[in-house]
């Protein structure tokens, strides 16, 4: 499981370097087994900087080409041929200069070295969007803000995003620590830090303009589910901040809507899914089992047959998801979705390890799933998620957000003593410090549900 060190900045103060924080956080039981950097654009732009085209004449020997004068500043005015078709003399552009390293968008790094070009000296580059990897524009240079300075650093103007991120070996027995928010409560009990989470204060219905029906027929499998619709949303490209946080836990933007799920998911741990709801037919969202050997096409385009055990959720004439799983190939967002219908769901592991085992899915929500959710947050994070949806996409939240849960799972008891403790640790821990870090767990749980404070024991030898 990766987990950015910036990314996690967003919900506690951390003011330990990325190793220190490695080695606290194994030290907890979540075992760091590398730290590796994340790059927005390889290399971070080192070595370029603003230049002024001071020049721009037709180079002699060759009709394509231009022989400029390039001014980087402290005196330094370089020759350089060009060969763009948008060079011209007084503009602000991206210069290279003997020494520096080009990372091209495609993978490809070379260094500029000073060199002839049909006979003219050239001593840099005026680069294009693409050979610095900003972009895939290769029409013409890019051509900066006339008043930015000569000579600034070009990662001064575009600031790249650098990061640290943390491969966690993540044991069977911490799916509470499979989000940056759940490895921010392990640091809240070790430095006692606050942990602060998105505002949901703002989250309102619009209006009532696309109800949508849930109907449980498994409540064994699906023991909560919550929903809600959002009408009038336009699909594109996620901005830059939101493609940062995925591509740094090595995950590939889609667009807005399918991003904004992935990074709720990667946030809170829970796992949601964006149905097109005109794809809904009759407005109905049935969860159930379907016969064996019922067909199904997922989104990679393979059809599978169905076990019996298999939990999906319908629409009134079929099935358009395989349920904690695999999304169907009909029923996803795609660019001409304009309604969505957002689901939050609990999903028990024993069906959810089945399906994924049989089916040879592995996906991020069967992984969350299979060991267990907490079936507390599905509400919270489907508000999130929508409130991002409204941001990014636009559209109205136009139902009110449904929410089946006839029978609550309680929280799980832990009775222990702490002579229990100091056993299992192998040395003695002050009492104080022992009730104070699990008070600062429970702390956190409380951000989110209404439960009981911590209760002391009947003598000094319980908690």
């Amino acid at each position: 499981m990766k987990i950015s060190y910036n990314w996690l900045k967003e919900y506690i103060n951390i003011d330990l370097d990325a190793e220190t924080l490695g080695k606290k956080l194994t030290s907890t039981g979540l075992e760091v087994e590398s730290i590796e950097s994340y790059e927005e654009v390889e290399g971070s732009l080192n070595g370029l900087v603003v230049g002024k085209v001071l020049t721009c004449e037709n180079h002699p020997n060759a009709d394509k080409l231009k022989v400029t004068t390039v001014d980087i500043g402290d005196g330094n005015q370089l020759p350089v041929v060009c060969g763009a078709p948008n060079v011209e003399k007084g503009h602000k552009v991206v210069v290279a200069p003997v020494g520096t390293t080009l990372h091209h968008i495609s993978g490809e790094s070379f260094e500029i070295k000073k060199t002839k070009i049909r006979g003219e000296v050239s001593e840099g580059m005026i680069c294009a969007e693409d050979e610095i990897g900003l972009g895939n524009d290769h029409t013409g240079v890019l051509v900066l803000d006339a008043d930015l300075d000569i000579g600034t650093p070009i990662k001064d103007h575009f600031n790249p995003l650098q990061d640290q991120v943390f491969e966690i070996g993540l044991t069977p027995n911490r799916a509470d620590a499979a989000s940056h928010i759940g490895v921010a409560r392990d640091i809240r009990a070790f430095t006692g830090h606050k942990v602060q989470l998105p505002s949901l204060s703002k989250f309102k219905v619009d209006n009532n303009d696309l109800p949508i029906e849930v109907i449980i027929e498994n409540m064994e499998a699906c023991p909560r589910y919550s929903g809600v619709t959002i009408k009038g949303v336009t699909i594109q490209e996620s901005p830059r901040w939101l493609k940062n946080r995925l591509r740094s836990i090595g995950l590939s933007p889609i667009n807005n809507v399918v991003d904004i799920t992935n990074f709720v998911l990667h946030e809170f741990g829970q796992p949601l899914h964006a149905f097109d709801a005109d794809q809904i037919t009759g407005n109905k969202v049935i969860v159930k089992t379907m016969p064996k050997g019922s067909k199904f096409t997922t989104l990679d385009e393979e059809e599978r047959e169905l076990l019996e055990t298999d939990l999906m959720i319908c629409n009134k004439k079929e099935g358009m998801c395989i349920a904690g799983v695999f999304g169907g190939i009909k029923s996803g967002v795609t660019d001409n979705t304009k309604n969505i219908f957002l689901e939050s769901a609990y999903f028990s592991p024993d069906y959810i390890r089945r399906t994924a085992h049989y089916h040879e899915l592995k996906t991020d929500a069967s992984f969350r799933f299979e060991r267990g959710t907490d079936p507390d947050i599905t509400v919270h994070a489907l508000k999130r998620a929508a409130m991002l949806i409204k941001e990014l996409a636009g559209g109205t939240i136009s139902s009110e957000v449904v929410d089946i849960y006839p029978k609550k799972l309680n929280p799980f008891k832990v009775p222990v003593s702490y002579a229990h403790i100091d056993r299992l640790i192998g040395k003695s821990i002050p009492k104080d410090e022992i009730k104070s870090i699990l008070e600062r767990l429970h702390d956190h749980l409380m951000l989110f549900y209404e439960r009981k404070t911590l209760e002391g024991g009947a003598d000094n030898n319980g908690l």
